[in-house]
């Protein structure tokens, strides 16, 4: 664990500060998206308010990391097709093997039914394009970004990909995404400690969201709510194969990924102890010289 009295930003209070200053931002910008919505249809206002809602929380907090830390940098880097690959089967493993099954034990009432049919109702490229491309990089970028990395310079791990995941799932505001949030959080976070790489969390965050946004473009949002998961999937036995079959491949990947993740620091503990005594024979020499 990093020392708790070197200047980080942002402690546990500060974190849940941030997801303060978000719900505040998405009720500042809804004005916004109400006067757009004649002009230029509710899909592309929609679009537009995400942007600048979730745009200005993040401008914001990189801006107050930045003065009290100094650092304004993201690591941001292409990784292996494996590593891709092996996060993106852990994504859909556990969507259909562990988010579902719960999310489909939570009864939802009808005025939640009606928002989310709306939801399901707006299919479009602007839809596709906040769902898809804004909502991962914009979120990552705050949750895994800026308050992950924060809290791991000064919490444990398992702590700070804890409160992490918990206050993606409040930024959320309702229980069935904070489900969803919170798995896919906890994915999110463990590869970010392990990797430090943000665009992988990205691409964590982006196979769920497209996952879900495919998922309403062909089956009915209606039936969906009206239905539970034993009728979705054509019975209990459907149910059964295809959930258990959804946790082997998480549970593969996951494993997978952990092989990987150690694979990795074994090489670079070698090859930092080989830089170390490259540099101690160097000095040898120099010595006798």
């Amino acid at each position: 664990m990093t020392d708790p009295t070197s200047k980080n930003y942002p402690n546990v209070a500060q974190s849940f500060g941030i997801v303060g200053i978000a719900i505040l931002a998405m009720i500042v910008f809804t004005p916004v998206n109400i006067f757009l919505n004649d002009l230029i249809g509710k899909e592309a206002s929609m679009f537009v308010y995400y942007v600048l809602s979730m745009g200005s929380v993040f401008w914001l907090v990189d801006r107050m990391r930045w003065k009290l830390t100094g650092e304004s940098l993201y690591s941001v880097g292409m990784d292996s097709t494996k590593i891709i690959a092996l996060v993106s089967v852990a994504v859909l493993g556990i969507q259909f093997g562990l988010v579902s099954p719960i999310i489909s034990l939570m009864p939802m009432p009808e005025f939640m039914q009606k928002i989310f049919m709306e939801l399901a109702g707006q299919n479009g490229i602007f839809s596709m394009l906040t769902i898809v491309i804004a909502a991962p990089i914009l979120e990552e970028l705050i949750f895994r970004g800026i308050i992950l990395d924060g809290l791991l310079k000064k919490y444990s791990p398992i702590k700070s990909i804890l409160i992490s995941s918990a206050l993606f799932g409040i930024v959320h505001l309702n229980p069935w995404q904070f489900v969803t949030a919170m798995a896919i959080g906890i994915l999110s976070g463990w590869v970010y400690y392990k990797t430090h790489n943000l665009l992988l969390c990205i691409i964590i965050h982006l196979v769920n969201n497209l996952s879900a946004f495919a998922s309403m473009q062909f089956m009915d949002a209606e039936e969906m709510m009206n239905s539970d998961l034993t009728e979705q999937y054509g019975g209990l036995m459907n149910v059964i194969i295809i959930t258990a079959g959804a946790l082997v491949l998480a549970g593969s990947a996951l494993a997978l990924l952990h092989y990987e993740f150690k694979k990795r620091e074994i090489n670079d503990m070698s090859n930092h102890d080989d830089s170390v005594g490259s540099g101690e024979s160097a000095l040898d020499d120099n010595t006798l010289s």
